[in-house]
Order: structure tokens, then sequence, then C-alpha cells
């Protein structure tokens, strides 16, 4: 655990702010619930809840069918990072941190398809080698529970001259509304 030197009081009603500055590095925002977890040492853990971060057992197993039915990279997200990966470099996007691109359309609620923005391929990591996937194709789909979006399906095409047509488009739909679906359970 790293120490930051903060030091606050609960008040009366038990509440402790969360510094700005921390509540930045962590991509906290106001409305976002948090876990709470105690050791035995009497130590008090927050962390950033992703409901979707449940399923990720299931999610990886989802992944694994999307990749072998469509022949595709398939990543699954929460709204931070990539929690499931199947068909493509489990080092280079399994728990990596979301791109700006793909948190800003999480936030729109949009589906986003290559083909129809240039043949540019958005990144998906923050440390998104762009060089290396600059035309493959892609399709992103958010996963929508209770109208929020609590992550994406994202197919990618292994092949920088690859397609996605209208079958990869409905397939990335399907398993965005099954995992948004079984978050409403």
């Amino acid at each position: 655990m790293k120490a930051t030197g903060v030091v606050r009081r609960i008040d009366d009603l038990g509440r402790v702010v969360i510094p700005k500055e921390i509540r930045k590095t962590l991509r906290i925002k106001e409305g976002d619930p948090l876990e709470i977890f105690t050791d035995r040492e009497g130590q008090i853990i927050l962390k950033k809840y992703s409901p979707i971060g449940e399923l990720s057992e299931f999610a990886a197993g989802y992944a694994e069918t999307l990749s072998r039915t469509t022949g595709h990279i398939a990543c699954i997200t929460d709204k931070d990072t990539i929690i499931a990966v199947s068909g493509g470099s489990k080092k280079e996007f399994l728990e990596q941190d979301v791109s700006q691109e793909l948190e800003q359309l999480m936030e729109d609620k949009e589906v986003y398809t290559s083909q129809e923005n240039s043949n540019k391929a958005m990144p998906i990591t923050k440390n998104d080698n762009q060089q290396q996937r600059k035309t493959n194709a892609q399709i992103v789909y958010p996963i929508i529970s209770n109208g929020d979006t609590i992550g994406t399906v994202i197919l990618m095409s292994k092949d920088a001259n690859g397609q996605m047509n209208e079958v990869e488009k409905k397939v990335a739909q399907s398993a965005a509304t099954f995992l948004g679906s079984q978050m409403e359970i």
C-alpha cells in the first residue's frame, strides 16, 4: 500500500472525503460506486466497483466463444479496464486501462465500426500500439445495464485487410445485450 500523507476526519454521519487528486488519479467520479473491504489489521480498502468485473470468469468464456465463432480478437471491458480477451495477446490487452476514445464512446453509448470512420482503428487501451493495428477492422458495442453503460464488447480483425460485416455487428450486439441483461438479474 502507498501512503499519501493525507489525513481526513470522519464527520458526524460517518463520511470521509476522498481528496480530489486521488479521485482524479483513480478516475472516481461523483456517483461512482465503491466496494469496501477490511483486512485483519483493521485497514479499510476502497475499490472502484465494477459490476461487469464480477462476471470476469464468465466474460472470459464468452470472449473465447466470440473469438472462436468469428475468427477475430474478442475483448470485453468494464468502464476502466479490459477484463477478458481471446484470440489476441493477453499481455497487450488484459487488465489494461481503456483509451480516452473508448471511454468517450461508452459515455455516449455509441456503437463504433471502423469502416464507417475512414478505416482507422480506434485505440482500445491507453498504450495502444496504433502502428500495429492502423487499419484493422473493429466493432465496439456498449454493454448497457439499467440504462447505464457498464462496458463494451469489442471485435477486432486479426488481418489488416479484414472486414467486419453485418454478421459480426449482430454477434457483438447479441453479446453486449446478453451481458447487460445478466447484470440486471
